[in-house]
């Protein structure tokens, strides 16, 4: 179902992974990182510290074809290609391009990457990088459970609350969290979309794929401490990153923020879990250049939805076809 893309490196001392765990992959890099990719039962997650120094602050990336994603059409320039020859820029490139100039950009040396990366077979990938003398307070998580992917940055003040609330065992982590929320809505959980990601106090954003149902599913918190952007390459398929550059480089002027306090589902669309009642409005933008650009996105104060969100086993996606873009 899917391809593991690890840098190079050499393996530590097999005493440093515990029994009950397969060992996927393992390295320590020059900058001595350990990282390990470690597999139990149908459990996937990255476990990443410094042997020394704590540094964090690293990009994200995640791109899903046309087919398996359905953003907003504002997001799209009206005329990528007139709009990039207009402004002498660079045409929106395509997902393998993006890859491979985001890897690129985040080689350390002639054998060495600091990016990760996990593809799989329906056109979808996810990765992340860390760049060599970057810092950041935000902590970034990949794992993986029954065929469901989520790279986590930022972190929760109530995660312990949480864990409880989910019956998780107390060492999961913020991305175990999400994964969990996220299968709790899939199989008709007791709880609205907006509610769960409501209850989510922190700094954070997130982009989930699952396999099984092929679907994306993103999100950033109100604070917008860790924001997120996106757009579409060249094949019309979604970009996701937290980089700014990476994504106005791959998507020409067809790139926006993601909205604060939204979520988005390949399915369902686009909507505010702050303002679950207030649809989600494109606004237009032209950039200092005089093209049009993929549009912002804004809750609408002045639109709102008359009936009352549901509650119960059939409330947890039901509110996403009222007030959704």
């Amino acid at each position: 179902m899917y391809k593991y893309a690890p840098k190079t490196g050499r393996s530590p001392p097999s005493s440093s992974i515990h029994p009950i765990f397969s060992k996927t992959h393992c390295f320590i890099d020059f900058q001595g990182r350990f990282q390990a990719l470690f597999k139990f039962e149908s459990l996937f997650f990255l476990w990443e510290f410094d042997c020394g120094i704590a540094k964090k602050g690293r990009k994200m990336l995640g791109i899903f074809k046309k087919g398996l994603a359905h953003p907003p059409q504002e997001l799209n320039s009206p005329h990528p290609m007139q709009a990039a020859a207009a402004a002498a820029t660079r045409e929106p490139k395509f997902p393998r391009e993006i890859l491979e100039d985001f890897l690129a950009t985040h080689q350390s040396g002639s054998s060495s990457s600091n990016a990760f990366s996990v593809s799989f077979e329906d056109g979808a990938l996810l990765a992340y990088a860390r760049p060599e003398k970057s810092y950041s307070v935000h902590q970034r998580l990949f794992c993986g459970m029954d065929d469901i992917y989520c790279i986590f940055r930022g972190s929760l003040n109530n995660l312990c609350s949480l864990i409880k609330q989910y019956g998780l065992n107390k060492g999961a982590n913020e991305a175990i969290l999400v994964v969990e929320a996220y299968r709790t809505l899939r199989d008709r959980g007791p709880y609205p979309a907006d509610q769960v990601l409501k209850d989510l106090d922190g700094d954070y954003s997130f982009v989930l794929y699952d396999g099984k149902a092929r679907t994306v599913f993103a999100a950033s918190g109100a604070e917008e401490g860790v924001r997120l952007f996106w757009g579409i390459a060249a094949d019309g398929s979604l970009v996701i990153s937290d980089n700014l550059e990476a994504v106005k480089g791959s998507c020409a002027k067809s790139f926006a923020p993601f909205p604060a306090g939204c979520m988005f589902h390949s399915e369902h669309g686009l909507m505010s879990f702050e303002h679950p009642r207030n649809k989600v409005k494109a606004m237009s933008r032209i950039d200092s250049e005089g093209v049009m650009c993929g549009a912002n996105f804004k809750v609408d104060v002045q639109s709102k939805v008359q009936a009352m969100p549901r509650v119960g086993s059939e409330a947890d996606w039901a509110i996403w076809g009222q007030n959704a873009i």
